[in-house]
């Protein structure tokens, strides 16, 4: 694999082939470091869509173990608490903050063992281990934090089902957000009935939590993904390359890459790298290499890598047929991160 250790320089991610052993998969199931201070004070809810506000609350009582106190008379028995559930699912559009509250649970509970990760880090580490072999390790950890649950493919989706199940029975508690997969779920939403019908042996195990809101990421943006011409890249990625470790790669390149490395491994294929360079970007119309391209966005975006681009603007990355069907939401989630990242402020120049 290339070298990781040099100070700057360009790099070419298509060189690189990453490799991961299970110790390494669950050594990494914390928080990105974008959300290492993530807490509940630092979630800025929308006072437009009290659902913040209220799910924050909620989330803060299940990560601390808060319960609402409800005294009777002095001859009155008091109300009977409903029994809280051992796992929140939070439920809600792109951009509206679920990992940032995701990542708060993790850092505000007092746990002796617990981790984060992607739901495709939790498929990879069963791939990489066993299923056994996982169980056995995460036997007896007290909260997993699963972000972006994903439907799209069953067989990994029931593996995880019964992954949690038997987790939940030895007393780990659960926080998920999800990537909504097919038709019918409406834009920017997820039907919490759908979910709980996939992982319906799991289903009295999640209190869902709706959370409404408006893409964050698009807030301060306006129009589209930023796309250079060659000259302004060319003098953009030699200025980076002079005290940082910058990526230079043909879009297509990276996207045959893609398919050779498994997505777990996408985090290690951008260790290092300080910015992303891709050459003459164009519209993909292959559905299995727009959804690795997800997926490397999403690690991307999770190290918050700046992203510099020629051809096509990214945020037309994307068909319109795609936009339009049952990964729709993966597409729009990804397009929000592809225009924050090329927007993104560069590192420092020497």
């Amino acid at each position: 694999m290339t070298d990781q250790a040099a100070p700057s320089g360009v790099v070419h991610l298509i060189d690189r082939q990453p490799q991961m052993t299970g110790t390494e998969l669950l050594t990494g199931l914390v928080p990105p470091p974008q959300f290492d201070g993530a807490t509940f004070d630092s979630y800025r809810s929308d006072p437009a869509f009290p659902s913040q506000e209220e799910a924050k609350q909620q989330l803060m009582a299940f990560a601390t173990g808060a319960q609402p106190i409800k005294r009777g008379g002095l001859f009155r028995r008091a109300p009977k608490v409903p029994e809280s559930k051992p796992g929140v699912y939070l439920d809600g559009g792109f951009g509206v903050g679920k990992t940032h509250l995701l990542a708060s649970i993790y850092h505000a509970m007092p746990a002796r063992r617990k981790y984060f990760g992607s739901f495709i880090e939790y498929t990879a580490l069963v791939g990489a281990l066993g299923y056994r072999n996982t169980v056995d390790l995460l036997r007896g950890s007290d909260l997993l934090c699963i972000d972006e649950f994903e439907l799209d493919d069953p067989g990994d989706t029931m593996v995880m089902t019964r992954l949690l199940g038997e987790l939940v029975g030895g007393g780990t508690k659960l926080a998920a957000t999800s990537n909504t997969p097919p038709n019918a779920l409406g834009e920017g939403r997820f039907a919490a009935q759908d979910f709980l019908r996939e992982i319906h042996a799991m289903s009295d195990s999640f209190e869902t939590i709706r959370i409404d809101g408006v893409d964050f990421r698009q807030r301060a943006l306006d129009g589209h993904a930023l796309a250079l011409s060659a000259d302004e890249y060319a003098a953009q990625l030699g200025a980076l390359s002079a005290g940082h470790r910058v990526s230079d790669d043909a879009f297509d390149d990276i996207v045959k890459h893609l398919a050779q490395v498994h997505p777990s491994r996408y985090i290690r294929l951008i260790a290092g790298v300080e910015a992303l360079g891709i050459r003459d970007v164009r519209q993909l119309t292959d559905q299995s290499e727009a959804l690795r391209f997800v997926a490397f966005v999403d690690r991307a975006y999770d190290a918050q890598i700046p992203i510099l681009a020629t051809g096509r603007p990214l945020d037309e990355v994307f068909s319109e047929e795609m936009l339009g069907g049952g990964y729709r939401k993966k597409y729009l989630r990804a397009i929000s991160r592809l225009n924050a990242l090329s927007h993104a402020e560069r590192p420092t120049t020497v």
